[in-house]
C-alpha cells in the first residue's frame, strides 16, 4: 500500500522560522505579516467571565462505575457546545510526559545542519517544515514543525522516525501508544454518549492513522503583525494537544470571540476534528482555533491527531441518520479525503464546508 503521505502532496519548502527569528525584524520577509489576524475579531481576556473557560473531563471519573453516567454527560456537552476540553486523570504517567517534553525541547535546540536530517522534501509533506504551503505567494505563519506520520508503523517515513536519536525515539514510540490508547478512550466513549455502535466505531479507528506534530513559535517582538498557526479546524477525528511550556498562545473561536486556552498542570487539551464532525453527523462539532506568538517568549507544544484507518469509508453513522435527521455530510475514503485537505492552504473551516450536502428548504 502506498504511504498515505505520498498520496497526499507536498508542501513547498520555506525558511526555518527559528532560523528567522534570530536576524532583525526589518529582514523578515513581508510574506509573514498578517495583520489582518488582530483586526478582524474581538478578544476577551479569559479571566473576565468563568463560563467562557473550556470544560474540564476527568477521565478517572468517567471511568469509575459510580460516576461514569454523569461524567460522560459532561464529556458529551463538551464536545457539542464546545469541541474543546481539557483532560485529567488521564493515566499517562507524569514522567513521560516530563520526558517526551524535555527530548522535544532538545530537538528544537539542535543546530541547523542537524535539523536538516529531517527536511521536508518535494516528494513529501513529512519531515521539518511547514504545511499546507502550496503557492509561492501564500502568506506564511510565524512557525516551525516537525510532521509526520506514526500509526501504522508500516506507514512511517524511514529517513523519520526511524531515524531519531535515543532516547529519544523510545519515548516517542511509548509516548505514541499511549496516545494512541487515549484517544481509542475517548473516542469510544464520545460514541457511547451518541449510542453509536460500539463495533462500529472499534472497526473503523482500531488500526487508524496517527500523526504527529511538534509546534516550535519563536517569539516576535510585534506580535500583532504575525499568526503563529492560521485559524482552522482540524481536518482529523481527535487531536491531543501537550503544552510543552508555560507560555500560552492557543485560541478558540467561540460565539465570534477568540478565547485563550490556559492549559492546566499535567492536562491534555482535547479537541473534536471534523472527521468527528462528519460521523456525528453535527452533534459534536470541530472548532477553528489558531496560534498567536509572544513578544519574548518561544512557545512550543505537541499534537497527537487521530483518525480511522487508511482504506475506511467515512461519512454520517447510520445510527445517527433518521428521516428527521439527514446525513449532513457526503462520504468519502479516509486516503481521498486527506489527499484533498492537504492539497489547499490552511483556511478556517473550508474543508468540512466541502463535505456537507445541500439540502433543499
Amino acid at each position: 500500500m502506498e504511504k498515505l503521505s505520498k498520496e497526499s502532496g507536498t508542501s513547498l519548502l520555506v525558511p526555518s522560522v527559528q532560523e528567522l527569528s534570530k536576524e532583525n525584524v526589518s529582514n523578515v520577509p513581508e510574506r509573514y505579516f498578517q495583520p489582518q489576524h488582530q483586526q478582524e475579531t474581538v478578544f476577551i481576556s479569559q479571566e473576565s467571565d468563568a463560563t467562557l473557560q473550556i470544560p474540564v473531563i476527568d477521565i478517572q471519573k468517567l471511568l469509575s462505575q459510580e460516576s461514569a453516567s454523569s461524567e460522560l454527560t459532561r464529556l458529551h456537552l463538551a464536545c457539542k457546545e464546545w469541541g474543546f476540553f481539557q483532560i485529567i486523570n488521564h493515566g499517562v504517567s507524569c514522567s513521560l510526559v516530563d520526558e517526551i517534553k524535555l527530548e522535544i525541547k532538545e530537538f528544537f535546540k539542535l543546530p541547523m545542519s542537524e535539523k536538516k536530517k529531517y527536511w521536508q522534501s518535494s516528494e513529501t509533506m513529512e519531515g521539518f517544515g511547514q504545511l499546507f504551503v502550496v503557492s509561492e505567494d501564500q502568506k506564511l505563519d510565524w512557525n516551525d514543525m516537525f510532521y509526520m506520520i506514526t500509526l501504522p508503523t508500516k506507514s512511517r517515513m524511514p529517513h523519520l522516525f526511524p531515524q531519531l536519536s535515543l532516547p529519544f525515539r523510545d519515548t516517542l514510540e511509548l509516548y505514541s501508544q499511549k496516545m494512541k490508547d487515549l484517544a481509542m478512550m475517548i473516542i469510544g466513549q464520545m460514541g457511547k454518549a451518541l449510542e453509536i455502535e460500539e463495533r462500529e466505531m472499534r472497526e473503523l479507528f482500531e488500526d487508524g492513522i496517527q500523526m504527529m506534530r511538534m509546534n516550535y513559535y519563536p517569539p516576535f517582538p510585534q506580535p500583532e503583525k504575525v499568526i503563529g498557526l492560521t485559524n482552522h479546524s482540524d481536518a482529523v477525528a481527535l487531536t491531543i494537544l501537550l503544552q510543552l511550556n508555560q507560555v500560552e498562545g492557543l485560541q478558540i473561536r467561540k460565539d465570534g470571540m477568540w478565547i485563550p486556552v490556559k492549559p492546566l498542570p499535567n492536562a491534555f487539551v482535547v479537541n473534536v476534528g471534523d472527521i468527528m464532525e462528519i460521523i456525528t453527523n453535527g452533534t459534536y462539532r470541530s472548532i477553528e482555533h489558531r496560534a498567536t506568538v509572544n513578544s519574548v517568549k518561544e512557545r512550543l507544544s505537541f499534537g497527537t491527531f487521530y483518525s480511522p484507518r487508511e482504506d475506511a469509508v467515512i461519512g454520517p453513522s447510520p445510527c445517527l441518520v433518521t428521516d428527521q435527521t439527514p446525513p449532513q455530510f457526503k462520504s468519502i475514503r479516509v486516503d481521498q479525503y486527506f489527499k484533498d485537505f492537504f492539497s489547499r492552504k490552511l483556511e478556517g473551516k473550508s474543508h468540512r464546508d466541502n463535505m456537507k450536502i445541500e439540502h433543499p428548504n
